[in-house]
């Protein structure tokens, strides 16, 4: 570990942590808004503890996924157009909370949590398969093919689990818009 990367992972987390804030609570109009608290827990705090063991156990894991610049065109469209995506969702369950559009039941902001958690320990345990997994499209030296644990039934886990994650956060903010 070395006080470089640690101040970059903070940086980021801080930062991601007050745009997410900032994407929820100013379109709700208020901080009574339980279910944006809610997500923000178990997004960001999970999130924490996974940078910590990562800094601790594998820091070159984390350094790989902290770095978030993509060199190839394609790529970098969908991660502009998945970013546009993510701002205007979280704006949207902002705004819903706010007017009151179509508000989900409580009961499915707990199902969707708990597929959030799930999903969220899906993530953790391809990180913990995958030495290899960059934030962005390489081919790093020594590296091998993983086929086993989740490798071994889908081919590309985390993306299975992001795809649970994305889908359960409308869930968790009582907004399906």
């Amino acid at each position: 570990m070395t006080v470089k990367l640690f101040f970059q992972a903070i940086v980021k987390f801080t930062a991601g942590l007050i745009l997410v804030g900032l994407l929820l609570f100013l379109p709700a109009g208020t901080f009574a808004f339980w279910q944006a608290w809610l997500l923000i827990g178990i997004l960001f705090v999970p999130m924490l503890i996974a940078g910590f063991v990562m800094m601790f156990r594998n820091p070159s894991l984390l350094r790989k996924r902290l770095n978030a610049k993509e060199e190839q065109k394609e790529q970098k469209a969908v991660v502009a157009l998945s970013g546009i995506m993510f701002l205007a969702a979280f704006v949207i369950a902002g705004l819903n909370f706010r007017f009151k559009w179509f508000v989900l039941p409580d009961w499915t902001v707990i199902i969707g949590t708990v597929i959030f958690l799930l999903a969220y320990t899906m993530y953790a345990e391809v990180l913990r398969e995958n030495a290899y997994l960059s934030r962005t499209i390489e081919v790093q030296e020594d590296q091998k093919v993983i086929d086993t644990g989740l490798y071994g039934i889908v081919r590309h886990p985390m993306y299975s689990a992001t795809l649970f994650l994305f889908i359960s956060m409308g869930f968790v903010l009582a907004s399906p818009i």
